[in-house]
């Protein structure tokens, strides 16, 4: 940003101003003074026209109107933007509202208080309320349409400002002595400012602005500072809400008259003047400044991607970049860092680079010291809050040194890349900006008040003393400058900017001006490009090109003038005269267009074009006039022309291949297929998929495919096919594939992404990829058919596939179909774990005793399965070498080996016996077979590790008792009574019960044997037990069952066809 006077709009009769307000929304400007002046002045506003783009616009008066009403010198206006209202008073106490009628501005209202002096005025941000403040303390909020809205008298307190917050829910009244009170919107007293920026001030103060920027056109940032205050000391401080206990603090080092905001609260105008030691008068200032103190270096490539970012701890007021270096300096210290630009690293070496501190990359110095460039900077950040009498103002550098500019005017000269302390130079001025040329021979030095001044750093003079120094400051000065750039390529060429002119120099000598407001980016091969910033910021989300300005100096414009008029003999003579690499170049290319190659080839010597001189010397081998012509004119980027000039020499072979170097695949196509010859094929093909890259990079898919069908490019067709989600189109490439074929890897997990397991299976397994087949189907819980194919496949890890398949199961309590798995897969002693802990959990629920005994027949037949298994897997092994009964005995050891940690292996049966027995007690007590019913319940005892003991003697209990055992019922209810599990009053009831029986009946058995006895004992001399009635076998005649083991009298199965207790047919 710069600004610079252009226009001065005379008051009548000298008088004094007092007061200004600019109306930035409709750009009237409202001025107030002495004698009742007040005038309402309008500039006329830009226009679009390009001739003035970027510039400022010619500023006519289109308004000049003088408001009669005021009598007293008028002291305070205030625009209100919303409702197009100026607001006025004087020195009378008198207020009055203007509007805008017709094109001019008319008295809509009058108020007068006859007490006291009107001392500020604002309204807020919509325009709704306006808050009025006297010097005697009275305070009025009144409407827009002119009502009163409130009014306070602040005792004793003598008001001089007042402003609202963006929210209109806070006002802040400034006092005559400097405090600042916050209210709130109904005139309730707050609290008192904390004003930081005041501390260890001494001495009387005074307000000399508050404004609060309204939030409007948004914030730069989030968070950001929009409250300035500031005191006509010069103190200032900028505060994110009227509370903020860490603000912004400003020395602006003058003496503050006003300050302003910008319309987007980004800069902050501090305006006042400054007393000069070497003058007589004072020096009026306006200075800006931004509401942030965050600092960080960026590095970025030319396209402003970061490339390594640096957090230092310095704040960088000034920043210079070198080819190996950035310096950035405050106002005590520099810092520099040797950057290091990853070009074919990784990101995560990126990273690791970024975050690590190589030792020498990065130094600071204090401005006071001395280094001797011998590396004896160090990393300290104590040295940038070391204080100095002398700040740093500007920086600059090159690759071979470093210049600092100090506010006494002297310059220091560093060494670089070793930092040494070379030279100091003395100045009578202090620098804003510096520059040097590309050979580090010449400062350029543009100072506070825009002086251009050029010091000569090698010079040796001898100056007033006789003493011989080094250094001479140049004759050349120019004033209003406020931008500069060396040419890059030419230590005696500059272009500089002089308000809205250019000026290019050479060897001090000026050009003839351009019209322009750019800022200069860069000068090089004669050429300055500049960049209207002002523009661009207007708008910094839409950039336009034509913002980008390129302009050619005058030797540039005079040798081109000289080629187009003269000829290229005089052109040539011309610039050997003031030879240039871009005048050279400029004069082959003339010379190509004439075909004069032998001037050509000595101008591409000139300019050390190797790339033109061998275009020369293919030139001279062409025997065709013609053909070196159509050649110069694909040279110079007439594409077009020169296609339709090798077509029509027919040799459409050149012009698919310029096509070609040009990479226009959409032309090349078109040439193919419109050419009356054959095709190459393996082109047609490469043209094809390199016109589906073109859509593909742009997200064309649906176009993309139709270009790598045709081009067979079966990789990109299937990216095609999967970023269209058209998996049918997926699927039948993946069918068209041959066998093994390299893609179908990656089609499979293109399928696997979406879930689409049996397409992905399928793949796979063309591909001859059966594990990844398998670990798809698990990834997509697919376990039936992982299962399938790891034993379709014979896959070693299909039992840790079942663990993990069956603990899915599980975990969603699908137990069975996970009994159902083992057992498919002939796992059976792992199913029969499951399913007796079903049954013993059922057994447990109290769950009906036959569903119960079917689960554990269910778990024994599985162990069966089980030995079975084992017998033929050793059976297997001993085949040949033993006999079958060692085989069968090897099995047995086996499974005694591995049924050590499970032991119900051993005795499978028992819990199907226990409530076979237990439902067969009950049939047979309740058909009326009270006998057998109580020697079936007899076998109970053995199971009360199965059946709770409680159900066992109450049944046993039952059926002596209807047996008339009473001896065996006595003993079932003193079993039943020392049962710990039941409650005392079960226990009571059992008793009670017993008491009842046996006060009728003596506790004795009425019949008794010894088989009684026996089945009472127990024990391991037991008779077998027939499982169809319950009764021992005496008899050596009795049928077995041959999968449960168990027998049945011989008189008992044959009314049976199957087994009591395993239900398998009888054979």
């Amino acid at each position: 940003m710069f600004f610079y006077l252009t226009k001065k709009i005379a008051i009548p009769d000298k008088v004094k101003l007092k007061c200004i307000s600019w109306n930035k929304e409709q750009g009237f400007i409202a001025c107030g003074g002495e004698g009742g002046l007040l005038k309402v002045l309008k500039l006329e506003t830009q226009t679009d026209d390009t001739k003035w783009r970027g510039l400022a616009a010619p500023s006519n008066l289109s308004m000049n109107q003088n408001l009669e009403g005021h009598s007293g010198s008028v002291q305070v206006v205030t625009w209100n933007e919303q409702y197009q209202k100026l607001t006025t008073s004087d020195e009378n106490g008198l207020i009055i509202v203007w509007m805008f009628y017709k094109g001019t501005w008319i008295e809509e209202m009058i108020n007068n208080r006859n007490k006291s002096v009107v001392r500020s005025m604002s309204w807020n941000a919509d325009g709704q309320k306006i808050c009025i403040v006297y010097e005697d303390g009275a305070v009025i909020v009144g409407s827009v349409d002119g009502n009163r809205i409130w009014g306070k008298e602040l005792k004793g307190i003598q008001l001089c400002h007042v402003s609202w917050s963006a929210d209109s829910k806070v006002l802040l009244f400034g006092m005559a002595n400097g405090e600042i009170h916050i209210y709130d919107n109904f005139g309730n007293f707050v609290i008192k400012m904390k004003l930081s920026c005041l501390v260890n001030v001494t001495g009387a103060i005074s307000i000399a602005g508050i404004h609060w920027y309204h939030g409007s056109e948004g914030y730069v940032e989030p968070d950001c500072p929009c409250l300035a205050v500031c005191f006509d000391n010069g103190r200032c401080q900028i505060m994110r809400h009227e509370n903020d206990q860490n603000p912004v603090l400003i020395d602006t080092d003058m003496y503050v008259v006003a300050i302003q905001w910008n319309h987007m609260g980004s800069v902050l105008a501090v305006a006042g003047f400054q007393k000069a030691a070497t003058q007589d008068k004072d020096g009026n200032i306006v200075r800006f400044y931004t509401p942030f103190g965050e600092f960080v270096l960026v590095l970025c490539n030319s396209i402003g991607t970061p490339l390594d970012p640096k957090y230092v701890d310095i704040v960088p007021l000034f920043v210079a970049m070198t080819k190996t270096h950035v310096i950035a300096a405050s106002k005590e210290a520099f810092y520099t860092w040797q950057y290091h630009v990853a070009k074919k690293l990784t990101a995560v070496e990126i990273n690791q680079i970024t975050r690590s501190r190589k030792e020498g990359r990065e130094r600071i110095y204090h401005v006071d010291d001395t280094p001797s460039g011998s590396m004896d900077g160090v990393l300290d950040y104590s040295k940038a809050i070391q204080g100095t009498r002398d700040p740093i103002c500007a920086i600059t550098a090159s690759d071979k040194i470093l210049i600092v500019g100090r506010e006494s005017g002297t310059i220091q000269r560093y060494s670089l890349p070793n930092v040494g302390l070379i030279q100091k130079y003395s100045l009578n001025y202090r620098a804003y900006q510096l520059s040097l040329n590309c050979n580090s021979s010449r400062l350029a030095i543009i100072d506070s008040s825009g002086v251009l001044t050029f010091f000569d750093l090698d010079a040796r003079v001898t100056d007033s003393t006789g003493q011989q120094v080094v250094g001479e400051l140049l004759k050349l000065e120019r004033k209003d400058v406020w931008d500069m750039k060396w040419a890059k390529d030419n230590p005696d060429l500059f272009a500089m900017m002089e308000r809205t002119r250019m000026y290019v120099f050479r060897n001090l000598d000026p050009e003839e001006p351009i019209q322009t407001s750019g800022y200069i980016c860069n000068f090089e091969d004669l050429e300055i490009k500049s960049i209207l910033l002002d523009e661009i910021l207007k708008d910094p989300e839409h950039p336009v090109k034509d913002y980008l300005v390129n302009f050619e100096i005058r030797s540039l414009r005079d040798s081109r003038a000289l080629i187009e008029k003269v000829g290229i003999e005089d052109a040539s003579q011309f610039i050997q005269d003031n030879p240039h690499p871009r005048l050279w170049r400029l004069l082959a290319e003339a010379a190509l267009q004439k075909l004069d190659l032998h001037t050509a080839e000595q101008a591409f010597v000139h300019c050390r074009d190797y790339q033109g001189i061998k275009f020369v010397k293919r030139l001279g081998k062409l025997l065709s006039e013609s053909m070196k012509q159509t050649e110069v004119v694909g040279y110079f980027g007439r594409f077009e022309e020169a296609e339709k000039m090798y077509l029509e020499m027919d040799r459409r072979d050149l012009a698919i291949a310029l096509r070609l170097k040009l990479g226009d695949w959409f032309r090349v196509l078109q040439l193919l297929k419109t050419g009356s010859g054959e095709a190459d094929d393996s082109l047609l093909e490469q043209a094809n998929n390199a016109t589906g890259d073109y859509f593909a990079d742009r997200q064309k898919w649906l176009n993309a495919v139709q270009y790598y069908v045709q081009g067979r490019n079966q990789e990109r067709l299937a990216e095609c096919y999967y970023m269209l989600e058209d998996y049918e189109g997926l699927e039948n490439l993946a069918i068209s594939l041959p066998e093994n074929h390299k893609l179908l890897p990656e089609i499979a997990q293109m399928f696997v992404r979406v879930g689409m397991c049996e397409q992905a299976v399928t793949a796979f397994l063309k591909c001859g990829q059966p594990k990844a087949a398998v670990d798809t189907c698990v990834h997509l819980n697919q376990w039936n058919k992982a299962v399938e194919l790891a034993k379709n496949h014979s896959m070693k890890e299909i039992g840790s596939l079942l663990a993990r398949y069956a603990s899915h199961l599980l975990e969603k309590n699908k137990t069975l179909e996970a009994i159902e798995l083992y057992r498919k897969a002939n796992y059976f002693l792992d199913a029969a774990k499951l399913m007796f802990k079903i049954a013993d959990e059922e057994a447990k629920k109290g769950t009906k005793p036959l569903r119960v005994k079917k689960l554990y027949v269910l778990s024994a037949l599985l162990i069966e399965q089980y030995h079975e298994q084992m017998k033929n897997a050793q059976r297997g092994k001993a085949r040949g070498k033993n006999s079958e009964a060692t085989s069968a005995l090897a099995g047995f050891l086996e499974e005694e080996v591995l049924s050590t940690t499970d032991r119900f292996i051993d005795n499978a049966w028992r819990g199907a016996e226990a409530y076979h027995f237990f439902i067969l007690a009950q049939r047979q007590l309740y058909e009326g077979y009270v006998d057998t019913a109580l020697k079936t319940a007899f076998h109970l005892k053995d199971y009360e590790d199965i059946i709770p003991a409680v159900e066992i003697y109450s049944l046993l209990a039952l059926c002596a008792c209807a047996s008339r055992a009473f001896g065996t019922c006595s003993k079932a209810f003193l079993k039943l009574t020392s049962l710990e599990t039941l409650s005392s009053e079960q226990k009571q009831q059992y008793e009670d019960l017993a008491l009842e029986i046996f006060t009728k009946y003596t506790s004795t058995d009425n019949r008794k044997s010894e088989l009684y006895d026996s089945l009472m004992e127990g024990g391991e001399g037991k008779l077998p037990t027939c499982v169809a009635t319950g009764s021992p076998i005496t008899e050596d005649q009795f049928w077995m069952c041959g999968v449960c083991k168990h027998c049945v009298l011989a008189q008992a199965i044959s009314h049976y066809s199957f087994c009591p207790l395993c239900h398998s047919p009888v054979g």
